[in-house]
């Protein structure tokens, strides 16, 4: 696994050992950063303005990958040990090491946060429901702005052929992270939608003003 593009191009990405740790796939990390740089609604420039909060960072691909290519900053969330190391190994050789902070803690138990951060990458493991759980304690640890991009990536709802013994799982909905789950309000609209396989990769804004 390598940087994509930007300064730190063609840089290998060490990953923690064992199966814990599921990267972006490289097609998936393409394809994101292909909408982010050229899309009416984010842009160039905006990912250059962005600050950036990589949250079950993993290897960190996404962060690393955004301050390749101009990112202002980026902070890194991992929970595990193994993860930590492997984030400290891939900032020294992506030479980042001033552009980015390191946290290790849970995203659903987050620290209060120094600064709100207006790029958001919430890839964690499938089957825990921590995209709702995370973004919802972001958000009350202020490490979201108003109006920043959330861009998360879920488990694709698996078609009923796959699985003729039961009913297929609900499609992820995107919600605005300051809203109860109770509240029966509507969904954001998705600027973007794509499909890579077993992963959905769903990209909206949060807007406190709903």
């Amino acid at each position: 696994m390598r940087i994509i593009a930007g300064s730190a191009r063609g840089r290998r990405l060490q990953a923690p050992p064992g199966v814990t740790t599921r990267p972006t796939a490289q097609r998936a990390r393409q394809t994101i950063f292909d909408m982010l740089m050229h899309a009416p609604w984010f842009g160039r420039e905006a990912l250059e303005e962005a600050i950036v909060l990589d949250a079950f960072a993993g290897t960190g691909a996404l962060g690393l990958e955004a301050l390749s290519r101009g990112a202002k900053f980026a902070t890194f969330m991992e929970g595990s040990r193994p993860g930590m190391a492997a984030l400290q190994a891939n900032l020294r050789s992506c030479k980042m090491e001033t552009l980015a902070r390191l946290r290790h803690c849970d995203v659903t138990r987050p620290p209060r946060a120094s600064q709100p951060h207006t790029l958001i990458f919430l890839d964690p493991p499938y089957h825990k429901g921590l995209v709702p759980k995370g973004l919802r304690a972001l958000w009350r640890m202020g490490w979201i702005a108003d109006g920043a991009l959330i861009i998360a990536e879920t488990e694709s709802a698996p078609l009923p052929s796959e699985h003729k013994d039961k009913e297929p799982e609900e499609p992820f909905q995107p919600f605005h992270a300051h809203l109860l789950p109770s509240i029966d309000a509507p969904p954001p609209p998705l600027l973007a939608q794509r499909n890579f396989g077993a992963a959905t990769v769903h990209i909206w804004r949060q807007d406190s003003r709903t």
